[in-house]
């Protein structure tokens, strides 16, 4: 029983493994090109303005995608929808490889914009497989992995882009990486750990891969391929009625405010970022490629808030809700500190530490959202979340370009008090967080 357990504890860590993985090429391959498809729409003839209703429209795509896909994760089961979504992207980018007008750049776009949710499924996955105390480290692990990836692919992009069609090289190794990351995903151990569960739930531990967490995996893997055996080959509609029942589900829920903490933080850190690079030099005199090291350099502290996340958890123990309070607290006083600084190093200071606390909330609210929402429908609640975020991508611009008109300082001024809302909803309801929070404790 005891090596039956540590196998399957060991079997569970490798899956862990892969999809940091996965996550890591995720990014890594769509940085790659992210950061040069402007330049390459406006050598194709585009205006500024058709590149931006494009830009607009894979943004609006996103929005109302996510929460379906992430529902069909939750319908469908994970291994399926995550094949489904990692191909159907690798196809959008090999049309952007091919895109050599206008017309076929947008078009490209489209399947990537419905289906680029692989990053919320993994996400959704790694929910199943760990202890509820466990999630915050093993999700900020993935985010470092992920955000290491963002870090390296703009600079490799970068240098491929100065050769003779770099662009459509770049698309195409985009490509190839998803299909890599498919593969990837294909080979998993799935049998393995169904097999390890089946055999070792009732045996007990400790280690975030251990026979609770199996045992928990054992029972939504087998309904994830109950639904899948009767409904994934089958007619959609028997899909779409179970999507839509999971959805009513969530938006009837007690979640509203775990969604506006959320939306209001997001659109904050947005506001923060929104004209950065601009105030850096209005205020201080300093170059743009100045605050580029800056940004680059508070995404590296990002990476290593991310593996710190579980040494802090344990600080906490395990109290997902004080830790979000505390560290949207914290970013709204490093904010306030940006907007009222001085000289430049006190903007050196505040990026430093809002790298951590940024890392630290948004890890905490997918926790809350989890935890409040219950894992049985992990990719809905993960996709609703999504949908949030990219209202807060649409807002932020137009709520930047408004304060812009004041100050440079106005989008910072604006985002402490948006958190300052935030943080005054999290007080209100501190209650029912509180509850979840014992509960979630009693059950470890």
């Amino acid at each position: 029983g005891g090596r039956g357990a540590a196998g399957s504890a060991a079997a569970s860590a490798r899956f862990v493994r892969c999809l940091y993985a996965v996550g890591f090429l995720d990014l890594f391959g769509v940085s790659l090109v992210v950061p040069l498809m402007n330049l390459h729409i406006k050598s194709l003839g585009a205006s500024h303005t058709v590149a931006g209703i494009i830009g607009s429209l894979y943004g609006i795509m996103q929005l109302f995608s996510s929460t379906f896909v992430g529902c069909w994760s939750d319908v469908v089961g994970r291994r399926y929808s995550l094949l489904a979504c990692i191909l159907l992207s690798a196809l959008g980018y090999f049309l952007l490889g091919n895109a050599t007008t206008v017309f076929l750049f947008a078009v490209s776009r489209v399947p990537v914009g419905v289906f680029k949710h692989t990053l919320s499924i993994s996400k959704a996955l790694l929910s199943d497989l760990v202890l509820e105390r466990d999630r915050p480290l093993v999700m900020g692990r993935f985010n470092a992995a992920s955000s290491v990836g963002f870090i390296l692919g703009p600079v490799v992009g970068g240098y491929l882009a100065e050769f003779e069609g770099g662009f459509y090289q770049t698309s195409f190794i985009c490509a190839s990486i998803f299909l890599l990351n498919g593969g990837l995903v294909w080979m998993l151990p799935w049998s393995e750990e169904n097999t390890s569960n089946r055999d070792h739930y009732q045996d007990k531990g400790t280690n975030s891969f251990s026979a609770k967490s199996n045992y928990d995996l054992h029972l939504k893997s087998a309904t994830n391929r109950a639904v899948t055996n009767s409904s994934f080959f089958q007619s959609p509609w028997i899909q779409v009625a179970a999507m839509l029942k999971k959805i009513k589900g969530i938006a009837c829920s007690n979640l509203w405010d775990v969604f506006l903490v959320r939306f209001l933080m997001s659109v904050a850190i947005l506001l923060y970022y929104s004209n950065f690079t601009l105030a850096l030099e209005e205020r201080f005199g300093v170059k743009p490629l100045f605050a580029g090291y800056l940004m680059s350099y508070s995404s590296a502290l990002g990476v290593l808030a991310g593996c710190l996340l579980g040494p802090i958890t344990r600080l906490y123990r395990h109290n997902t809700y004080r830790l979000l309070l505390h560290s949207s607290t914290f970013t709204c006083v490093l904010i306030l500190l940006y907007t009222s600084a001085l000289s430049i190093w006190m903007v050196i200071l505040s990026s430093t530490f809002l790298a951590f606390s940024t890392t630290i909330g948004r890890t905490c609210i997918i926790d809350l959202e989890l935890t409040v929402g219950g894992n049985e429908a992990s990719g809905t609640l993960l996709g609703v979340g999504q949908s949030v975020t990219s209202v807060g991508r649409i807002i932020a611009p137009l709520l930047s370009g408004i304060a812009q008109e004041f100050s440079p300082c106005g989008p910072p001024s604006l985002a402490v008090g948006l958190a300052v809302v935030a943080i005054v909803i999290m007080n209100a309801n501190k209650q029912k967080y509180r509850s979840h929070g014992s509960v979630k404790l009693k059950n470890q």
